[in-house]
């Protein structure tokens, strides 16, 4: 007679794509749209006067509306507080103006699924695609970025991202509002030791006016850059 197996069946990893929104009713039910021919999808409104959430739940997200806008780094954290506590395993983030394409999620899964899971996925956009201040500041930055913690970065600031569990409760005690969040999430990275990956994405551009103030955001980028490097050279506490 057979014995049973006392282990339990492996069960495949919960993942969900996370997307901040500022007014962008336009074009997030697209966006949703696709990325649910994927996975699961959540949408943080941050603080939008549009209708964004209401575009985005009849596209099928799920919908959390955060009053008043508080900034990119603070939605993408509701976003991550809402992931563990329904227990899913990573969160793969993208923008909701249509500047990733979210075809390309399968090659952020192939990524996260090899042994061991790497914690942070990015996506690498190719910098020559783009306007040429743009191109510059990216050129620019990755080079101090990377200075700063040590290792070649070659794009820190793209939003189109897998995010592992242990990496988004690592970085919940954040106070970085904006864009600085996802920079300092490499930082947080590589001091718990996790492993960075890298896949390669389009770079759209389709003239949608910016968010970005040019230099409120260099300024910003400087103090993350002096803090990385700190961070790095000081022992993990």
């Amino acid at each position: 007679m057979a014995l049973a197996s006392s282990s339990e069946p492996e069960l495949a990893p919960r993942n969900v794509a996370l997307i901040p929104g500022y007014n962008e009713g336009p074009r997030i039910g697209i966006v949703v749209r696709a990325a649910l021919e994927h996975l699961p999808v959540i949408v943080v409104d941050d603080g939008s006067s549009d209708d964004t959430a209401a575009r985005a739940r009849e596209a099928g997200a799920t919908v959390i509306e955060q009053r008043p806008n508080q900034g990119k780094g603070a939605a993408l954290r509701a976003g991550f507080r809402r992931a563990i506590d329904a227990g899913y395993d990573a969160v793969l983030t993208l923008d909701a103006d249509g500047q990733h394409d979210p075809t390309e999620i399968p090659r952020f899964l192939e990524a996260w699924a090899v042994e061991p899971s790497p914690d942070l996925v990015i996506g690498r956009r190719n910098f020559r695609a783009m306007p040429p201040m743009r191109r510059l500041s990216n050129e620019l930055g990755g080079r101090a970025f990377s200075w700063a913690v040590g290792r070649p970065i070659p794009d820190n600031q793209s939003g189109y991202r897998l995010v592992s569990r242990r990496l988004m409760e690592a970085t919940l005690g954040s106070d970085e509002g904006g864009f600085e969040f996802e920079v300092e999430m490499i930082t947080t990275c590589i001091r718990l030791g996790g492993m960075i990956a890298w896949v390669p994405i389009r770079t759209i551009y389709a003239g949608e006016p910016s968010h970005i103030r040019p230099l409120a955001h260099l300024r910003s980028f400087i103090r993350i850059v002096r803090q990385a490097r700190r961070e790095i050279r000081s022992p993990l506490g």
